[in-house]
């Protein structure tokens, strides 16, 4: 029988649907990271939390709801970054660059650039669009099992 994988530290939140919600979503992430000593990528993880944050109240969050955004940081060293949201819409895989003066378009290029993995899952309604970060060096080895 395998057991399912602990979840020793996660955060989560609601934000509704207002710009300001991208900065109060970093903030939560920057506090959990801080808390967990996950600080060699933190730039990393607060730039994705952003895009993947605006892109949902851009592309994904209808007018009247929000989104929630959940970090969770396994034992074995793992940061992952879920954003949830009710709308429809499909998530694509980054193509083409856009085009220099474009004021649009990076923010999956950016997430997959950055993260070590990404993806979108189902929810009913939406989606959850997600990120996964590896921890290299960083203090929080006590979260991590040995190699």
């Amino acid at each position: 029988m395998n057991a399912e994988p602990q979840h020793p530290h996660t955060r989560a939140a609601f934000y509704r649907r207002d710009r300001r919600s991208v900065r109060f979503a970093r903030r939560l992430a920057q506090e959990a990271l801080t808390e967990w000593e996950f600080t060699e990528r933190s730039a990393d993880v607060l730039l994705c939390v952003s895009e993947l944050a605006t892109n949902a109240l851009l592309h994904g969050v209808p007018v009247g709801r929000g989104f929630v955004l959940r970090l969770t940081l396994h034992t074995d060293g793992v940061l992952r970054v879920e954003l949830h949201d009710s709308g429809g819409g499909v998530v694509r895989a980054p193509g083409q660059s856009p085009p220099p003066e474009s004021e649009r378009g990076r923010g999956l290029f950016l997430v997959a650039a950055l993260a070590d993995k990404w993806g979108v899952g189902e929810r009913n309604p939406g989606k959850i669009v997600w990120c996964e970060f590896e921890a290299r060096g960083d203090r929080g080895a006590v979260h991590r099992r040995p190699r």
